[in-house]
């Protein structure tokens, strides 16, 4: 390595820091340390070990720095981030690429060059009289072959604390790379500051350079676009994964309770602000994790970890009847990070948390009272559809005991569910892997939330609830889904759910507990305990074993009049997806698998063939068992 790295590094770290610094012989990381100090000029520069002294600085800092308020309960603190920075943003979130590299349709792309100059120049000077933090993170269990290094540095102690509950100490585990370029590396500044928020977001960046694997954040301070290592590393994971033969997913895993002591692991794709977490939290059920997942083949069988050890989650309409475990971990004492929600006398309040809201307080637009208008004559709410927390997993009395597991848990089924009112069924079956992934995965839409800028309620083309972070070209990363069960004997099942599906007046078909009859109707469709319907789309579940079940688990009666119509098969609206989804693929994604159009077309042919002999509206009653 050159020596000028070395020689730098040691004029501009205080010995302490430097010493741990040196530890790790690693030239690519003394590299992107010494430029990004020689780029940004911090005042200072801490290193951060696994060290729990190192830790606490951390969390002390976000308080003193006013970036995080402390609130009446022990270990809760608050923060707000700027009104026009309170999501991911996709209109600025880019690949880096080389002139002539394909991605396809998924988040915008720009010259690699010219994008490494003006993110650069925006970097230039941005950290002056603040001080640095160089944080080392391991996704996924420590040393184990899941797991991937990180290193990032920030100048903002909120995204460093909210990295200490979402991931595993990485610092130690750095050690062992040697000279290995093998890790994804972090650079965010949250730019000039007027009131403790990011000023100058017009020119809010969030650039990944798919060459060196480095994640470029500036003007912004929303975790979505700054915890480097959340949905921005998922995008340099998938590549790995792409050259290497595995998968990372924006997938939940969890652990259902079967008869006996059986638990049976499922992963889920689910489009943020439908029912992922709520799903990965069903009570009596263990949560592995509740938004990204490694998946690779292991002594022949597919496992899975949890790339993160926390949840930054959506907190509106979290209360106690709903979900009482999180709930229960947010207003214990405990280290907890809420974010753009009300606070009054140091309580938190969010819409839907079961509790009245005062009618006035402090939230991300400053002093708010009940009626308050921003700009543009639009009102306040009390806290952002978009409001979060942050907090470990061990905080959570379900978590399950292979959480850690380094060899990962053997997944039984996959779910991909979306926001769809009028289309799918609430529950169906897969016929065949290859059947799951294309017209359930690689046909998922949903209808866009807030955690996403722009308009909501659009119905957007999701392919495994990955679209917004798919780095390679879309049809190869079908095609490794395709791919991924070969040589294993027994593949997960795949299913569908849908938690929003609407009757003709717009009232919801399903009440919110629902899903948990859903999924222990696939813990026994995994383990071939109950037969099913076959229709045209899928495997559904019979009446009685719905019955027997909704009385199990939610004691209630489940009649036929609410099977029949949560389970009738919507002809046209199905046919209609079709032609959306095929009209995608053909005209926008230039490497299509042609298998997936052949699917496509048996599935039409299925549908049309139904409704000769049905109509439009098809009620289960008129299929056959299987």
């Amino acid at each position: 390595m050159p020596h000028r790295y070395d020689d730098y590094l040691k004029s501009e770290l205080a010995p302490v820091h430097l010493e741990k610094l040196m530890a790790l012989e690693n030239p690519k990381l003394r590299r992107f340390v010494a430029d990004a100090i020689e780029l940004c000029r911090p005042a200072s520069v801490y290193v951060c070990t696994d060290d729990p002294d190192d830790i606490a600085y951390v969390r002390r800092r976000a308080i003193e720095t006013g970036e995080e308020q402390r609130l009446a309960m022990a270990g809760h603190t608050c923060h707000f981030d700027g009104p026009t920075d309170q999501g991911r943003d996709r209109e600025v979130t880019k690949y880096l690429v080389e002139p002539g590299e394909y991605l396809g349709p998924t988040i915008g792309a720009t010259d690699r060059r010219e994008g490494l100059k003006e993110i650069r120049g925006y970097l230039r000077g941005s950290m002056t009289g603040r001080e640095m933090l160089l944080r080392f993170f391991s996704l996924g269990p420590v040393n184990s072959v899941f797991s991937i290094s990180g290193v990032q540095m920030t100048d903002s102690f909120y995204v460093a604390h909210s990295e200490d509950l979402l991931y595993r100490p990485g610092y130690e585990q750095f050690k062992t790379l040697g000279d290995s370029p093998e890790y994804i590396c972090v650079l965010h500044s949250s730019g000039r500051l007027v009131n403790g928020v990011s000023a100058d977001v017009d020119r809010k960046r969030i650039y990944i350079d798919l060459k060196d694997e480095e994640v470029y954040s500036v003007n912004t301070q929303y975790a979505g676009n700054t915890v480097g290592f959340k949905k921005l590393a998922l995008r340099l994971a998938i590549r790995k994964a792409d050259r290497e033969d595995w998968l990372s997913e924006h997938m939940l895993i969890m652990g259902v309770k079967g008869p006996g002591d059986r638990t049976t692991y499922f992963t889920g794709a689910f489009p943020s602000a439908c029912g992922k977490t709520s799903t990965a939290m069903l009570p009596g059920e263990t949560i592995v994790g509740d938004d990204l997942a490694y998946l690779r083949r292991i002594a022949g069988e597919v496992r899975a970890v949890n790339v993160e050890s926390g949840i930054f989650g959506i907190i509106r309409d979290v209360n106690p009847q709903d979900d009482p475990i999180i709930w229960a971990a947010l207003t214990r004492p405990g280290e907890v990070i809420f974010s753009n929600v009300l606070i009054r006398d140091g309580v938190p309040y969010w819409e839907g948390g079961g509790r009245e809201i005062p009618d006035e307080g402090v939230n991300y637009s400053g002093a708010w009272r009940h009626g308050k208008k921003d700009e543009k004559g639009n009102e306040v709410r009390p806290s952002h559809p978009n409001a979060r927390y942050t907090i470990r997993l061990k905080d959570l009395t379900n978590l399950d005991p292979r959480a850690d597991d380094p060899h990962g848990v053997p997944v039984g089924g996959v779910i991909f569910g979306g926001r769809d009112s009028d289309t799918w069924v609430p529950l169906q079956q897969s016929f065949d892997w290859t059947h799951g992934v294309i017209t359930m995965g690689a046909s998922l839409e949903s209808e866009t939330t807030a955690a996403t800028l722009g308009k909501t309620g659009v119905r957007a083309f999701q392919p495994m609830s990955n679209i917004d972070f798919v780095s390679i070209p879309l049809g190869r990363y079908v095609q490794n889904h395709l791919d991924f069960v070969m040589g294993i004997d027994t593949p997960p099942l795949i299913f569908a759910a849908n938690y929003f599906l609407k009757r003709k007046d717009g009232g919801y078909l399903n009440g919110m507990s629902d899903k948990h009859v859903w999924v222990k109707w696939m813990e026994r469709r995994v383990n071939g305990e109950l037969d099913a319907i076959r229709t045209p789309t899928g495997f559904i579940p019979l009446h009685e074993d719905l019955a027997r079940l909704f009385d199990e688990v939610l004691h209630k009666t489940y009649t036929p009049d609410a099977y029949v119509e949560q389970f009738t098969l919507r002809v046209r609206e199905n046919l209609a997806k079709l032609d959306r989804i095929e009209t995608i693929w053909r005209t926008e994604v230039e490497d299509t698998p042609e298998v997936l159009f052949e699917v496509l077309a048996e599935q039409r042919k299925r549908l049309e063939a139904a409704r000769a002999r049905h109509g439009d509206t098809i009620s289960p009653s008129a299929f056959t068992q299987k």
